[in-house]
């Protein structure tokens, strides 16, 4: 399994919508529908009304690699623009 996480520090105000149109635009059907899909979920900050939180868990590293690359998630980074100030990640183990 490979597991990563993903902060989004939002445009103030725009963390609701930003979740809401990546949903509307069907990009999160297509990433649930990927070949070794296991988790893609956000998470709220309770303390910081702009944080978001991504959890993304695949069969594989090459798996999140074939992930990146599909058209649905150029469409999502074209979104960021409108949405998120800045974004960091990395890797971790569930124990």
């Amino acid at each position: 399994m490979y597991n990563i996480y993903v902060t989004f520090k939002c445009l103030p105000g725009k963390r609701e919508a930003f979740v809401e149109r990546v949903r509307r635009e069907g990009i999160l059907d297509a990433i649930r529908a990927e070949d070794g899909f296991h988790r893609y979920d956000y998470f709220f900050s309770e303390e910081d009304p702009n944080l978001l939180l991504l959890i993304e868990a695949w069969e594989s590293y090459e798996h999140q690699q074939t992930h990146i690359a599909q058209p649905h998630m150029a469409a999502l980074r074209a979104l960021k623009g409108e949405y998120v100030e800045s974004t960091t990640l990395g890797e971790f183990d569930f124990k």
